[in-house]
């Protein structure tokens, strides 16, 4: 039987060069462009660019919504990884298609619907305004339309993790008496803390360059919700190329440094196969 390592070098070289050719120009060329562009006119003017008011602003809203959004999609992420794994109820796909809804529609729906319940025309906007709360255009609202984006991602990784995994090992520490809690924190969340930070991972790069759902309901007001990717599109809208740029380079070396956790992360993870089946190697 023919292997399929050994076909033609045309073959070969011609999906290699279709690959290469996709990511130099859907990734490295606007990498490239936007970092030359950034650093156009120095490196003090790229500084100065990002320690203005209205970048520092726009930093740290990304930062606080980030900070809440990932512990919270986490603590739903388990908790629905948990009951569909370990429970059996009707409804259960139904239960995993919802969970996947953000996935397949776009984010704009989702601050739409935030709109219709929370905004002064909405269904909860009257009683709102009557106890001076405000949800839309400040930060309670962009946080709820970034949750609504990112919370798939932790308990879409969970949930096939979980049903591979099995219950035997957890149903053996409930014969010995063992409680919820110890159940999970020695039993089972050490077989799926390297999947659960994964899920943070992929959650916080999300939150931090959402747009479209967080555009709705932010209100684009300066120094108040704008967010990294809100202050990026009116620097550029208002002509401000430079600081547009400075702000999406700073945003992609948050992207980098997420990846470039996930890559340890996942290292850590494979190392002591590794080193099992080479036990005459040594890992640099």
């Amino acid at each position: 039987m023919r292997r399929v390592t050994n076909d033609g070098w045309f073959a070969r070289y011609s999906l290699l060069g279709i690959m290469f050719a996709f990511i130099g120009l859907f990734l490295v060329f606007p990498v490239c462009v936007v970092l030359i562009e950034a650093l156009h006119a120095g490196w003090g003017f790229y500084l100065s660019t990002l320690q203005s008011i209205h970048s520092w602003t726009a930093i740290r809203l990304t930062l606080l919504v980030a900070l809440a959004v990932v512990p919270l999609n986490t603590l739903f992420g388990i908790c629905a990884a948990w009951s569909v794994t370990h429970f059996q109820f009707r409804g259960k796909a139904v239960l995993i298609s919802l969970i996947e809804i953000p996935l397949w529609v776009s984010p704009v729906i989702g601050g739409l619907v935030f709109a219709l319940i929370f905004g002064r025309q909405g269904w909860l906007g009257p009683w709102l305004e009557t106890h001076q709360t405000q949800i839309l255009f400040a930060y309670p609202g962009i946080v709820l339309a970034t949750a609504f984006v990112t919370f798939p991602f932790v308990a879409r990784g969970l949930i096939p993790l979980m049903q591979s995994q099995g219950s035997a090992e957890e149903e053996a520490a409930l014969t010995l008496g063992a409680n919820g809690w110890q159940l999970f924190w020695r039993v089972t969340f050490p077989k799926i803390k390297w999947g659960v930070l994964y899920g943070m991972i992929l959650c916080n790069a999300r939150a931090m360059g959402e747009f479209g759902a967080v555009s709705v309901v932010a209100g684009n007001i300066e120094d108040r919700t704008n967010t990294m990717p809100l202050q990026i599109e009116q620097d550029y809208l208002n002509f401000g190329l430079p600081q547009a740029f400075s702000l999406a380079s700073l945003l992609l070396l948050l992207a980098v440094i997420t990846l470039i956790i996930k890559v340890v992360l996942e290292w850590y993870r494979l190392a002591p196969n590794i080193v099992r089946a080479n036990p005459g190697k040594t890992i640099l």
